[in-house]
């Protein structure tokens, strides 16, 4: 197991932040630990990196104990927290090979991370002057620089813009095929986009651990689209299996299919050959909504 958690309890003085947690995390799986805001995922992702310590219960990542192993646990993993912590006035560059000296890492390592999170545009600018999704991309190569087996993300996507947010799912996505990534996040379609499981937390509990594919089972397939301009609902029905087209804000649509064959190669076929450019291209799971709906409601 990449992670294991084992009756986790923190308390901040006479408040409860987490409660008898109990999970593990497969080498490979890319799972959304989902909750709204102030149910305790930024307390877990702090506790899994050894930051802070828990009140009571175990944890291990990459099977070093948090408490007694910290070092190890974090040589180990790359982390992304909320607050992505940057030093504004240093190069991209300048900023990696910063890190890479910290992790003692080869410094091949720098030019072959800026590749894989597509900083090549914008190594030689200061970070200060980089858009916010690209300066997620410099706190994600900096996770990477040391080439971790697991990946932990505390709300990589908070406050992106659609098209970065869209460019920033499709890379975690693409690390998910060598690396186990274990993301919080209160977005529901975040989950629906990246993960292969979603864990509900919800007043520091876990009220759900279900792999989406189990959700999947026996629901309309409904299929969001969003194109670079608007789109008459008609035209879109022109695909084959639709049954319902709802434009359900600016350019976004939901399109709902009577079929379990996935429509996404399809519609993204339609865009191509209609001179549509996509920007993004979900599945959405009403199972998960409801679900998530039904365990958060008080």
């Amino acid at each position: 197991m990449s992670i294991v958690v084992e009756k986790i309890t923190k308390l901040y003085g006479n408040q409860t932040a987490l409660k008898d947690v109990s999970f593990s995390v497969k080498k490979g799986e890319i799972v959304g630990f989902l909750g709204p805001n102030g149910a305790g995922k930024s307390t877990m992702m702090k506790i899994l990196t050894a930051y802070i310590e828990a009140s009571n219960g175990q944890a291990k990542v990459n099977e070093f104990d948090v408490i007694t192993q910290k070092k190890q646990v974090q040589q180990s993993i790359g982390y992304l927290p909320e607050h992505n912590p940057l030093y504004l006035e240093l190069y991209v560059k300048e900023y990696l090979k910063f890190t890479a000296n910290i992790y003692k890492t080869d410094k091949s390592r720098i030019d072959e991370v800026i590749a894989e999170t597509g900083l090549t545009p914008e190594v030689h600018k200061k970070i200060g002057q980089l858009s916010k999704g690209y300066r997620q991309r410099v706190g994600l190569a900096a996770a990477l620089i040391h080439n971790p087996d697991v990946l932990i993300l505390d709300e990589p996507t908070t406050g992106l813009d659609p098209n970065q947010l869209v460019d920033i799912r499709q890379l975690i996505k693409k690390l998910g095929q060598t690396k186990t990534v274990f993301l919080s996040t209160h977005i529901m379609q975040e989950v629906e986009a990246i993960c292969d499981r979603v864990i509900i937390i919800n007043r520091g509990e876990i009220v759900a651990d279900k792999y989406l594919s189990e959700l999947n089972k026996d629901q309309d397939q409904i299929v969001i689209v969003e194109f670079d301009f608007r789109v008459e609902d008609e035209f879109l029905k022109r695909m084959p299996h639709v049954i319902k087209v709802i434009n359900t804000h600016d350019f976004t649509y939901e399109i709902t299919f009577d079929t379990k064959k996935d429509m996404r190669s399809h519609v993204f076929d339609f865009a191509h050959d209609n001179n549509l450019k996509i920007l993004q291209l979900n599945q959405k799971n009403t199972n998960l909504e409801s679900l998530f709906r039904e365990l958060t409601a008080n």
